[in-house]
């Protein structure tokens, strides 16, 4: 039964919050805060002129900001959204007209530790500073301060809608009651700040801004009304120059903490430390960067784009409800009037596919808390949970089709511990979590078809819609499987259970020949997108058979003709890869699932093309994705956007985890070919570096308990790939003739090699870019096979990497002298592509 009395309680509060309280009160008043150095210059800060439609996303453990470059914007304490709709207006002194200060937002600029948005104005230059702390006062997630300068005195009015509504699913009253609150003024000010109250007196949000008045505060006798709640702010640059102006914002989730003094107190707090929060952050992420792996190529815009990936998976880093740690969010990005901003809540699947970045970086501790956060939410027959809201334990969430909606999960938890002990050598973790690793292993290996292959009976694999129906058994998950046996087998191996390891090996093998026999497609030259219960299959043309490559360990074996569609503009945009061919009569370039391009598929295939020895395409995608990076929001990688036009989409998350995830695995896993093996301290470099860099470093590469370096240089015909900074690390390589020579690794390289320069289209554009099919080398000679625009020129660039090759070109024209010297070591190569509609083929071929 309902509890009564303190609902009556809070009741009273109400009927009276439209009035403000006697001025005379025991609450301090919270100063400005004195002037402190907060702009430093990042390496890697981003900086543009404000595009008002481009969101902004400030995210931390315990909070968020996420709003558009003019800075409307929703603040989020979690798992409350606390306000949205902030805006700002000023009236200056002897200027009648008012200033709509939203629409005069100049520029952005992001940092790793913060985000300021700037106002100018000929009189004056807003600047909002806002951070998301990783250690503040309980009940406070994010912090935004202003810097003002002014030519003449100005009212400031901060307006902005009170929301106080859980994250869904939860549910909340549908509109909190306002209070003011006064505080002690020496100068009788009125000074202040709101409570936000619902029905209960356990929740109430508090806000303030140091030497603000409230707005307006309709009487209680009013005709029922919204109006905004409002900061009013009088700015006299004689006055108050020097002084920062905090937005301060706390929640109360207890009946203590949610009391006017508690909150009070935790506003007081977030004011006194300010300075000290923002000094500390900047300090952590100086440390993140400093301490994980990054990379220094001679392409800058990419060395910013692999650490800002690092940055971006890091703050998607959030508390979990039951204050266990943190754990992965899949992406945040504006709610508008609802409670979902974008997918800020725990994903099995996503956060596993992200793992594999984060052991390659080399934050181990962030791997295990989340292996730590999924196993504790580990179903009782064994399977891994798909998703898990912050409010979940505040609703019957067991009841709701989500937790344990999809079937991947299961095998990517088995790969990505793997990958973790290959990386970390932490054997020890491995044996504390075995129990619940047996558990995923036996309902992976309960849950299969006639074929002994994990199917779809307990879950989505990838699709949750399709045409015609959905799918039995995806080759997305034959692929998990028979990889994550492989990968069990290892785990096994690890903690001592030979029995179990031999086992999973075998059954890996099974699965291999099962899909090369019932999924590869022999007149149709693809691999099946599904198998049905009666043996037919599904011959829709996907990206999914790229996942076979994704650990190392295994591949599809008649795949040439399937990776030459994907590099093609059947697959692949200018800007990324598709869930499927444009050719399919259900194709649409905006569906979720049967025809947008998605980072995610992109990095897969990337990572499948290094492994396949087509670098050329696989550099293409790499880079399309890098150059997400600032696309939409500053920094992070979006989560879907048009097929048909380089454009996101609507619904799209635009601070996604696994697309930034998507930057980091293509770059060390394909780019520098990196597999790791801490338990015999070996790492295996295959680099396969675009034919234009004559050096790159990857600095602080995790291998065990130490890290490493390793330089590259080119010398003639060769690489030479040196390590320093780990004692006793083996490198071995995969590259044919590969050998250590004293403390290096040289590795041949062809004789002959192309050079491409991929580039995003401009913003609006569709797919017309040239496309690299296929690269074959012969002993002597190099086969190209190309796709462009018919009747289109196109350009590339010739490395030569021994003298008097005499290198003659079928199809195309060597630029410069035949033997003469090449600039930076590249001579261009110009073709044209036969005349035709739309897209044609040309075949390019040098020798020598």
């Amino acid at each position: 039964m309902l509890n009564r009395a303190p609902l009556l309680g809070a009741l009273a509060i109400l009927l009276s919050s439209a009035v403000q309280l006697p001025a005379q009160s025991s609450i301090p008043a919270f100063p400005a805060v004195p002037e402190f150095p907060f702009q430093s210059t990042n390496p890697i800060e981003i900086s543009r002129e404000v595009d008002p439609a481009h969101p902004f996303s400030v995210i931390g453990p315990h909070g968020a900001l996420i709003g558009q470059q003019d800075g409307t914007m929703e603040a989020w304490i979690f798992p409350w959204k606390v306000f949205n709709q902030l805006h700002i207006t000023a009236q200056m002194e002897n200027y009648d007209v008012p200033i709509d200060v939203n629409q005069y937002a100049s520029t952005i600029d992001v940092m790793p530790n913060a985000t300021v948005l700037t106002w100018s104005h000929a009189n004056f230059t807003i600047r909002q500073i806002m951070f998301a702390p990783g250690r503040a006062p309980e009940g406070t997630g994010t912090v935004v301060f202003y810097q003002i300068e002014a030519i003449r005195p100005m009212t400031l009015t901060f307006s902005f809608t009170p929301i106080m509504q859980r994250m869904w699913p939860a549910a909340s009253d549908p509109d909190p009651s306002p209070e003011w609150v006064p505080t002690a003024s020496a100068q009788g000010s009125s000074s202040g700040f709101y409570i936000l109250h619902d029905s209960f007196p356990d929740h109430a949000a508090a806000l303030a801004m140091p030497g603000a008045e409230p707005g307006i505060l309709a009487p209680y006798q009013e005709r029922a009304h919204s109006w905004p709640l409002q900061f009013v702010l009088h700015y006299d640059p004689a006055r108050n120059a020097g002084q920062l102006f905090p937005f301060l914002t706390a929640v109360g989730n207890t009946q203590q903490s949610a009391s006017r003094d508690a909150l009070a107190h935790t506003l007081a707090s977030l004011d006194a430390d300010l300075p000290r929060l923002y000094t500390d952050q900047a300090a952590y992420e100086t440390s993140f960067l400093g301490s994980h792996t990054s990379i220094e190529t001679p392409d800058k815009g990419l060395d910013a784009a692999f650490s800002w990936a690092t940055v971006a998976i890091d703050q998607l880093r959030v508390e979990t409800p039951e204050r266990h740690g943190e754990a992965f969010t899949a992406g945040f990005g504006p709610s508008g009037d609802a409670a979902r901003p974008g997918f800020g809540w725990f994903f099995g699947r996503d956060a596993l596919w992200s793992l594999y970045a984060v052991d390659s970086y080399g934050d181990f501790s962030a791997s295990r808390e989340e292996f730590e956060f999924l196993l504790r939410h580990q179903r009782s027959d064994g399977k891994i949970m798909h998703e898990y809201a912050q409010t979940s334990p505040l609703v019957d969430w067991a009841s709701l089709p989500y937790e344990y909606a999809a079937a991947d999960s299961t095998p990517l938890l088995l790969m990505a511990a793997n990958d973790y002990l290959r990386v970390s050598g932490d054997a020890g973790f491995i044996r504390a979590q075995w129990d619940g690793l047996v558990r995923a292993w036996n309902f992976e290996t309960s849950h299969v078809s006639a074929d002994g292959i994990y199917n779809n009976s307990q879950g989505t694999g990838w699709v949750e819609s399709w045409v015609p129906k959905m799918p039995a058994q995806e080759i997305y998950l034959a692929a998990l499987d028979e990889q994550a046996s492989l990968a069990f087998a290892d785990l096994a191996r690890s903690t001592g259970h030979q029995d179990m390891a031999q086992a999973a090996t075998d059954r890996s093998g099974r699965i291999r020949q099962a899909i090369e026999r019932e999924y590869y497609l022999s007149g149709d030259n693809l691999y099946a997108f599904s198998r049905n219960p009666d043996g037919t299959a599904d011959a829709t043309p996907t990206i999914f058979p790229s996942v076979a490559w994704w650990d190392g360990d295994t591949s599809l074996e008649k795949a040439g003709p399937m990776m030459r569609r994907w590099a093609s503009d059947e697959f692949s945009t200018d800007w990324g890869t598709r869930i499927l061919s444009n050719h399919v009569s259900f194709y649409d370039p905006i569906s979720y699932h049967q025809g947008s391009m998605w980072p995610l598929f992109t990095g897969w295939v990337s990572v499948a093309e290094y492994r396949a020895r087509r670098p050329l395409a696989g550099y293409t995608h790499l880079m399309q994705n890098a150059g997400l990076t600032d696309f939409q929001d500053l920094g992070f990688a979006t989560e879907l956007l048009s097929g048909q036009f380089f454009q996101v989409l609507g619904r799209s998350t635009p601070h996604q985890l696994w697309s930034s995830a998507m930057v980091i695995s293509p770059v060390l896993r394909g780019l520098f070919g990196l597999e790791w093996d801490a338990a015999v301290h070996t790492l295996t470099v295959s680099p396969q570096l675009p034919a234009q860099w004559n050096t790159a470093v990857v600095r602080r590469i995790p291998l065990g308990r130490s890290t490493l370096d390793l330089a590259f240089v080119r010398q003639g015909a060769s690489l030479i790939v040196t390590p320093t900074g780990a004692a006793g690390v083996r490198l071995t390589s995969r590259l044919p003739g590969a050998r250590m020579v004293g403390d290096s690794l040289r590795i041949p390289l062809p004789a002959v090699e192309v050079a491409i320069d991929p580039t995003l289209p401009p913003t609006g554009s569709d797919t017309r870019q040239m496309k690299i099919l296929d690269e074959d080398y012969g002993p002597r000679t190099l086969t190209l096979a190309l796709e462009g625009q018919g009747g289109s020129q196109a350009t590339l660039q010739l490395r030569e990497n021994a003298p008097g090759l005499h290198v003659r070109a079928q199809n195309a024209t060597i630029g410069s002298e035949p033997n003469g010297p090449a600039q930076n070591g590249l001579r261009p190569i110009t073709f044209r592509f036969p005349a035709g509609a739309g897209y044609v083929t040309q075949t390019v071929t040098f020798s020598w």
